[in-house]
C-alpha cells in the first residue's frame, strides 16, 4: 500500500553504499501538523536514490512511499521507503499585485482635452 506526504526538505544525506553493493540515501521532510511540525525521515534504495539528485533543502515536495517493517533480535523496526518524489512548490515568489498608488489619480489630469 502506498502512502504520500507533502512538506519541505530539511536534509538530504549523501548516498551510502555498503560492501554488499546495497545503496541507500535518506531525506528528512518537515510536515506541518498543527502546532508541532513533524520531521519525517525517508529512505531511498538502489536506483531510487537518483530521485533525490537535483533537490535542495527548502524545496516543497510530495513523496510517495511504502512502510517496511522487520524483526531483528526480538525488536521490531519500521522504515519509510520512498519511490517517487514530485516537486510541488515553486521556488520563485510571484510579484505582488500593483497597489493603487501605481495608478494615476484622475484629478491630476487637466480637463482640457485636445480632441
Amino acid at each position: 500500500m502506498a502512502y504520500e506526504l507533502t512538506g519541505k526538505i530539511k536534509l538530504l544525506q549523501d548516498p551510502k553504499t555498503f560492501d554488499s553493493g546495497f545503496t541507500k540515501r535518506e531525506m528528512v521532510v518537515i510536515v506541518e501538523d498543527g502546532k508541532y511540525p513533524q520531521e519525517i525521515n525517508l529512505e531511498f534504495v538502489q536506483d531510487k536514490t537518483a530521485l533525490l539528485d537535483g533537490l535542495v533543502p527548502g524545496q516543497e515536495v510530495t513523496v510517495t512511499f511504502d512502510i517496511r517493517g522487520r524483526e531483528y533480535n526480538g525488536r521490531y523496526f519500521n522504515n519509510l521507503q520512498g519511490w517517487k518524489v514530485t516537486q510541488t512548490g515553486s521556488n520563485t515568489e510571484e510579484p505582488p499585485p500593483p497597489s493603487e498608488e501605481h495608478y494615476p489619480n484622475p484629478s491630476d489630469f487637466d480637463d482640457d482635452i485636445p480632441f
